[in-house]
């Protein structure tokens, strides 16, 4: 039997990661669906992650907005600053920022789990006993996630918005009106949905990885912290990456506002 390549090697961890994806959304519509389990992981995940976000998307959504009010006062359009910073901060801000806590709070959480129960073989035995560990254990808490980052998506855009709108106006005494009215001239209802769409998919794709890694990790405890440290960091990659194509996509077929 000859040895396989570098290039198998380095591509059978991925169709794994991606056979795992497709497991978990064949077996959320296998029932029964484990409710509780579900609720008790989003009350978790949300918990360990609101408050960060909304602390995290403050300095952000500011730097944005100062950034683009000093730009547009070098090429005299101030009155657009608001357009500017409300649509960086709903578009691209707020989902990044979203996926980037969900991960590192609430996927490492879920990753550390799911590798203490695989060292003590719990999920071999639920195996044994016919029960599958992805319907039991894994959808719940990769759907909360999901769910999760879709609603604190909406937190991180109010709270990225507000902070933009008080450093603009406040400490650089921009105009409010013109703020405000800027953005309302050229946002449009996909904006919101993009951004929606896109905090969805980045929290179950950080969840897919948290659970790939966490049934997958290297033997022994310290195999479980490194199998931690590497899901956050997939995950950031990925988020990155899928965020590139949705806005690619996104710029290409859905035509600007008054076009």
């Amino acid at each position: 039997m000859t040895a396989p390549t570098p290039l198998t090697r380095a591509l059978t961890p991925v169709g794994r990661l991606i056979g795992l994806g497709v497991d978990i959304v064949r077996q959320t519509f296998k029932p029964p669906f484990q409710l509780r389990e579900y609720i008790e992981q989003t009350w978790f995940v949300t918990k360990v992650s609101a408050l960060p976000t909304a602390l995290f998307t403050i300095p952000f959504g500011a730097t944005i907005a100062l950034l683009l009010a000093e730009l547009t006062r070098q090429f005299g359009a101030q009155s657009q600053t608001g357009a500017g910073a409300v649509l960086a901060i709903v578009q691209q801000a707020a989902p990044i920022v979203t996926a980037l806590l969900i991960a590192g709070a609430g996927g490492s959480a879920v990753c550390a789990d799911l590798g203490a129960r695989t060292i003590r073989e719990e999920i071999a035995a639920m195996e044994v006993l016919g029960i599958s560990p992805i319907q039991r254990l894994v959808v719940p808490r990769v759907l909360a996630m999901a769910t999760t980052a879709l609603v604190l998506n909406g937190l991180a855009t109010v709270v990225g918005v507000g902070g933009g709108y008080f450093f603009n106006v406040i400490i650089q005494g921009g105009t409010p009106g013109a703020y405000i009215a800027s953005f309302s001239a050229i946002a449009q209802v996909s904006d919101i949905l993009i951004s929606e769409a896109k905090a969805a998919l980045f929290g179950f794709t950080a969840g897919v990885v948290a659970a790939y890694r966490g049934l997958n990790p290297p033997p022994g405890a310290k195999g479980v912290g490194d199998a931690v440290n590497q899901s956050v960091v997939i995950s950031f990659v990925l988020v990155f990456m899928i965020n590139l194509v949705l806005t690619a996509l996104y710029l290409e077929l859905v035509p600007p506002k008054g076009i």
